[in-house]
């Protein structure tokens, strides 16, 4: 079983910053791309940022320059460091990993659960 867990996020005030972590478990052969969706209440869901596993990294327009998407050593967590963070921010954010869990499946998608931030005028 893989398993995806977000953390960090809360209450900012607009031009702060949180930052965003997700942590992948289970028994996993490799873990190809991860990315950072975000959904507001009331509009699609959104890719804000991906990451490679090699760490090559795109971003929405939307949150380019302000955001930023890193894996660590292990390559088993993924961090999206949000600065001069905006109200239109305000979302429940969601990690998505690719990942193979043995040669003898296809690659699959895990989603987290999703965290809440929420920016404040």
């Amino acid at each position: 079983q893989v398993q995806l867990v977000e953390s960090g996020g809360g209450l900012v005030q607009a031009g702060g910053s949180l930052r965003l972590s997700c942590e992948v478990s289970g028994s996993i052969f490799s873990i190809r791309d991860m990315e950072w969706h975000r959904q507001a209440p009331g509009k699609q869901r959104e890719l804000v940022a991906t990451i490679t596993k090699d760490g090559s990294t795109k971003y929405a327009d939307s949150v380019k320059g302000r955001f930023t998407c890193s894996r660590d050593n292990a390559e088993n967590t993924v961090q999206l460091q949000m600065n001069s963070l905006k109200p239109e921010d305000t979302a429940v954010y969601y990690c998505k990993a690719n990942v193979i869990e043995t040669l003898l499946l296809p690659a699959s998608n895990i989603w987290g659960r999703g965290a809440q931030v929420t920016v404040s005028s």
